[in-house]
Order: structure tokens, then sequence, then C-alpha cells
């Protein structure tokens, strides 16, 4: 492995980014979250709306890819088919206010 540090005079000056890892993992995970597109399942697109208006484009992409490779993980290891609606589960409580009674 190279060494990143920076010399100068002989003399430590700092050290580099050494990029560790292999970057063919992290492409494979943007283009997942590329393939299962947000746009054409509907579970998918009420968790993804949300996050892209808070957090930019390719992050929310690569969440939906992490979600995808989590349930990836546990189908391999557990076996079943994958629900759409278990892995994209929207969180929804109910409002204060709006409820019988109020």
């Amino acid at each position: 492995m190279v060494e990143s540090t920076r010399l100068s005079n002989g003399k430590k000056k700092g050290s580099g980014s050494t990029r560790c890892g292999n970057p063919l993992p992290e492409l494979g995970m943007d283009r997942s979250g590329e393939f299962r597109d947000p746009r054409f399942d509907p579970e998918i697109r009420r968790w993804f709306d949300p996050k892209a208006s808070k957090k930019p484009h390719p992050v929310a992409i690569k969440s939906v890819a992490h979600k995808l490779a989590r349930a990836g993980y546990h189908l391999i290891k557990d076996g079943g088919h994958f629900d759409v609606k278990r892995s994209f589960r929207i969180s929804t409580a109910p409002e204060v206010g709006h409820g019988v009674g109020s």
C-alpha cells in the first residue's frame, strides 16, 4: 500500500485520504437503488419522497439501496420472500385533536 503522508523538509506535514475499501460494492448499492426506482413503486415512493425532500437526491437513492441490501441479507439468512410493505414501512402516528371525542 502506498503511504499518503506529505513531507516538507523531511518533516511530516499531514496525511491524506487513503481511500480504503473496495469502491465496487458501493457502486453496486447505488445501482440497486436506481434499479428499484422509487418512481415506479408506490410503496417505495411514499417512503422516498419525504427523504428526498430533506436530503440530496443521491443520498435518498443510497438510502433506498441500503434498505434493499438489508432486506436481501435477511432473505438470504432466513429465506422467504421480499415484501415491500415490510421493508418500507411508513410510521403513521395519529394526529392530536383529530380523534373521536376531541
